[in-house]
């Protein structure tokens, strides 16, 4: 890694804990992960007055070689009903993301971009045509199930519940924490990752 680019990833991860520190996060959090500052973990809220109000979203980030003048790699962990975004996968169809990047552009506008893209998704240019046909001929039940996926993938109380249960199998803690981390809340994928299997 080039100095430059290691300066400029420094300068964001210090951005981020300086607005923390300050209480102007907006609902923007990042963990670095295993002390790679090419690997982070984004968490942004769900807005109010969508169905997604309530929820704690995970997006794993990969910066690459060519990070700022690429965009960065980003994927949602947490499930998520939405149609720019994949519901099997976590893939994001966001054109900052693509062939709208600029330099000018940092980690934090991209995640402030995916929180803003909660507030108002792009059925005519989906991630997932399913939830995208669903969104546009009946959006009652989209936001029925865009409610009901949050409430049982992204809700914070259901990733207390995930920790206490497998805490409860004698597992520590703290291991329990970044495993689920790790696996984006998906207890069966860090059950078997904690008991090696």
């Amino acid at each position: 890694m080039q100095q430059v680019q290691k300066n400029r990833i420094n300068k964001e991860i210090q951005d981020f804990e300086q607005r923390q520190k300050k209480n102007e996060d907006n609902g923007i959090t990042i963990l670095i992960v295993d002390n790679n500052i090419t690997h982070w973990k984004g968490f942004i809220n769900g807005s109010p007055d969508t169905p997604y109000q309530g929820g704690y979203f995970q997006i794993d980030i990969v910066l690459t070689a060519d990070y700022p003048y690429k965009p960065p790699k980003m994927k949602f962990d947490t499930r998520i009903w939405h149609p720019n975004i994949s519901s099997q996968t976590g893939a994001i169809c966001l054109d900052i993301l693509k062939d709208e990047w600029s330099p000018a552009l940092s980690i934090r506008t991209a995640l402030l971009s995916l929180q803003a893209l909660l507030c108002d998704p792009q059925p005519d240019s989906p991630q997932d045509a399913v939830v995208a046909n669903q969104y546009k001929t009946n959006k009652e039940l989209f936001i029925k199930t865009a409610k009901e996926w949050t409430l049982n993938y992204a809700s914070k109380n259901k990733q207390n519940e995930k920790i206490a249960n497998l805490v409860a199998l004698g597992l520590d803690e703290q291991k329990v924490k970044d495993a689920l981390l790790r696996f984006g809340y998906d207890e069966e994928q860090a059950a078997n990752f904690l008991l090696g299997g």
